[in-house]
């Protein structure tokens, strides 16, 4: 009986041990990855409840930010000043 037990608790420390963490999508990944978001961006061409607002979102921001870059703002030139008239 105690082997039956050692050896279940055995095999379920072997299947907690080969079990991975799921992998956390974030934009920066995204962005560090052109291919996988050049995947998921189809992925949810192809069937956007499937994949969920989340991803796609993240993939929208992470095509947004790599055409943008920086995201430098606008910053307007000044406006011209004519010159002034001579005085008579």
């Amino acid at each position: 009986m105690k082997t039956h037990f050692l050896t279940v608790v055995a095999f379920i420390v072997l299947l907690a041990a080969c079990n991975k963490p799921a992998h956390i999508e974030s934009v920066e990944s995204l962005i560090a990855n052109p291919e996988h978001l050049k995947e998921v961006r189809a992925q949810c061409k192809a069937d956007h409840a499937k994949v969920g607002d989340a991803l796609c979102n993240m993939a929208a921001e992470a095509t947004r930010r790599r055409f943008m870059g920086g995201g430098t703002p606008y910053t307007p030139a000044p406006p011209a000043i004519p010159p002034s008239a001579p005085k008579e």
